[in-house]
């Protein structure tokens, strides 16, 4: 997804000056690192670029390769995406499909994936019956809200982050420092689909910058009822300092600007979940009951005997 931009401030590619152009690049490499909650510094490590480019291309003054590339692909009058893309071409019929998809609004947008959910993936609504997985930033209460909704569920409860480092054998920090951001990612889709495959039922709390990776989203949305639990930025800070865990902020003095821009671009990932629950001044047990209610969809038994044992059809 690109920077957040109002129908009335949007200009089309073809109409950009150079400047707007590389503007645009710029707001679209932050806001990316911002929702995976890197650092310039982490980017910087992981891509073999420095800092200092980084920097320039994040306040629009990337070099002039990336303006050439820009008039090849206005000469032939095509997306400049399209050039770079690494995937072989899509077929023709995919090809249509995306460009009316790219005509829709975004409230059409919504009931177009619906309706091709309905239509090509009746299985995953069956299993999302028994999968409920939270989403949200760090602090929000997904681990302690978790394990005690799952205990009234009477179902398993599962840390994705704690998955990973079970199938890599080694903790999250060695991860990122052995294969990088993108050897997390693939190891965060497999480990969710493998979660999904093994258990009927189950809790999940995922960690906070899945929602970034929009394929692994799409999966944990198509397959899991999934409860954004949201608390105020102080408090999210507060639960994370109290944990001892700062990453990854670690070291950095505007660690609550930092916070509040993740929440910023994370926030319309977020909303994507089934329902939200607010636990901003209100105490675990209070948290508990607002989250229990809010998954109190209660299938009923034609639902459940669809394949879904009923012991997880949580008859709250």
């Amino acid at each position: 997804m690109g920077p957040s931009v109002s129908a009335a401030s949007y200009v089309p590619p073809d109409r950009m000056t150079d400047a707007e152009f590389l503007k645009r690049l710029g707001d679209r490499v932050r806001e990316a690192r911002a929702k995976r909650g890197m650092t310039r510094k982490i980017l910087s490590r992981d891509s073999g670029v420095s800092e200092r480019y980084l920097a320039q291309l994040e306040t629009g003054q990337g070099n002039i390769s990336i303006l050439l590339l820009r008039q090849l692909a206005v000469a032939l009058d095509m997306p400049i995406e399209t050039l770079v893309h690494e995937h072989p071409d899509p077929s023709v019929d995919l090809a249509h499909a995306l460009e009316l998809l790219r005509r829709l609004g975004p409230d059409d947008l919504v009931e177009a994936r619906q309706l091709l959910l309905q239509r090509f993936d009746t299985a995953a609504e069956t299993a999302r019956r028994g999968h409920i997985a939270l989403v949200g930033l760090r602090g929000a209460g997904k681990s302690t809200l978790g394990a005690l909704l799952a205990q009234r569920l009477k179902v398993p409860f599962i840390e994705l982050d704690k998955e990973i480092e079970r199938a890599a054998g080694v903790a999250l920090s060695v991860i990122f420092d052995l294969y990088g951001q993108v050897g997390f990612r693939r190891l965060e889709r497999q480990c969710l689909q493998d979660l999904i495959a093994r258990h009927p039922g189950f809790v999940l709390a995922t960690g906070g910058s899945l929602v970034s990776e929009p394929a692994t989203f799409e999966l944990l949305l198509t397959n899991c009822f999934t409860v954004w639990l949201t608390a105020s930025p102080a408090e999210h800070m507060g639960r994370v300092v109290a944990q001892g865990d700062m990453r990854p902020m670690a070291s950095n003095r505007e660690a609550m600007a930092d916070l509040q821009r993740i929440l910023k671009v994370r926030n319309p990932l977020y909303s994507k979940a089934d329902t939200r629950v607010d636990t901003a001044g209100k105490s675990v047990e209070d948290s508990l009951e607002a989250l229990v209610a809010a998954v109190a969809w209660a299938p009923s038994t034609a639902v459940c005997d669809r394949g879904v044992p009923a012991k997880y059809c949580f008859p709250l």
